[in-house]
């Protein structure tokens, strides 16, 4: 949306970035079968930019999982204009730990 974008119509890193992090939340909770929380995002790099009227496409898949944590690796697809050429924008891995109710490292079931 237009609230979204700098002057340029270029769509804000931030917004991008809470997107793939909502998306990945959702893999690691899965995997978690619980509370997640992010502790890290690393290796993120942005490819092209995000227009006002593309759609965005986040796809995540878990990379590895420890005791605690789980490594997501997360694309950002755009469809240029709702109906056009679909474009990888970014990605990135980011990095979450299970969590109890009390906010403390859980481990994994």
């Amino acid at each position: 949306m237009p609230a979204d974008a700098n002057p340029s119509g270029d769509i804000f890193g931030g917004w991008v970035l809470s997107q793939m992090d909502i998306a990945g939340g959702i893999a690691a909770g899965q995997r978690a079968q619980g509370r997640v929380a992010t502790v890290a995002v690393d290796a993120m790099s942005f490819i092209r930019p995000v227009n006002v009227g593309d759609v965005l496409c986040v796809y995540s898949h878990i990379e590895k999982t420890g005791r605690t944590s789980i490594s997501v690796h997360i694309e950002a697809w755009a469809l240029r204009g709702r109906l056009g050429e679909r474009v990888k924008v970014t990605e990135g891995t980011f990095t979450f730990v299970a969590i109890d109710d009390d906010g403390q490292p859980r481990p994994l079931p």
